[in-house]
């Protein structure tokens, strides 16, 4: 299994923590990979995508230590995945650089309401020999909202927004707002408008199959509802056959 970014910087942030993390079900085993209850554990099921996109994940602080969070989700399916813990007054240096990169395009993921208009993008636009980097801003409502305010190294990128069309799938958190989608489901669908429509695809249905996973977890039933792992496995074969022909 791949180890990526989101693991790695969970460890780190766990190593580094004073006090354990009380999350509600903090006393549940989970795997540490997929942070779902260890009978769960879908770290077998993970499929692989290739792409021209890049995803750079700015988690607040405890947003990494949350089985909940989707971010990870992101960095399963995309190689080229980077995460960091925000920090209002000493930002990350290697996240500094990564963004100051000259071979990557930063496009902020955000809602176009909270940008000034000069700054919002409708679509990905990339120089000669550039690939996207897309900033996940990954936290509550609230927590996104202030690193947004806050981060001025990335005021002078675009801002990428989306009009979600249906309601988040994702029922293990409360939106608090009607049209507010998980990280991944923001993430796929940002890959659906750079063009990407296979991979957006498949997050989405990897997505589904987190879902099921930990709201079985946390319903306490022994075994999830098959048609999210199915629809996955139907995708990914159909891909195989396309790509054989």
């Amino acid at each position: 299994m791949r180890i990526h970014a989101v693991h790695d910087l969970y460890e780190e942030r766990l190593a580094r923590s004073t006090r354990p993390f009380r999350a509600r079900g903090c006393k549940v085993e989970r795997c540490r990979h997929c942070m779902l209850r260890t009978h769960l554990c879908i770290c077998s099921e993970k499929p692989t995508v290739e792409s021209d996109a890049a995803f750079l994940l700015v988690m607040f602080d405890d947003e990494i230590l949350k089985p909940s969070n989707t971010g990870r989700l992101i960095a399963d399916l995309f190689e080229d995945t980077f995460a960091y813990i925000w920090s209002r007054t000493e930002p990350n240096q290697a996240m500094l650089e990564l963004i100051n990169d000259p071979q990557w395009q930063p496009y902020v993921v955000f809602p176009a309401e909270y940008a000034a208009p000069e700054r919002i993008a409708t679509h990905v636009e990339l120089d000669e020999g550039k690939r996207p980097l897309f900033i996940m801003l990954d936290g509550s409502w609230a927590e996104a909202k202030k690193m947004f305010r806050k981060s001025p190294y990335l005021d002078r990128f675009p801002v990428l927004s989306i009009s979600p069309e249906k309601p988040s799938r994702y029922k293990v958190r409360e939106a608090s707002k009607e049209n507010q989608l998980g990280t991944a489901e923001v993430a796929a669908r940002i890959i659906d408008l750079f063009g990407e429509s296979d991979n957006a695809e498949i997050l989405d249905l990897w997505f589904d199959v987190f879902r099921e996973n930990y709201i079985t977890g946390k319903m306490n039933r022994l075994l999830p509802d098959d048609a999210a792992i199915n629809m996955l496995k139907d995708k990914l074969a159909t891909n195989l056959e396309f790509t054989a022909a």
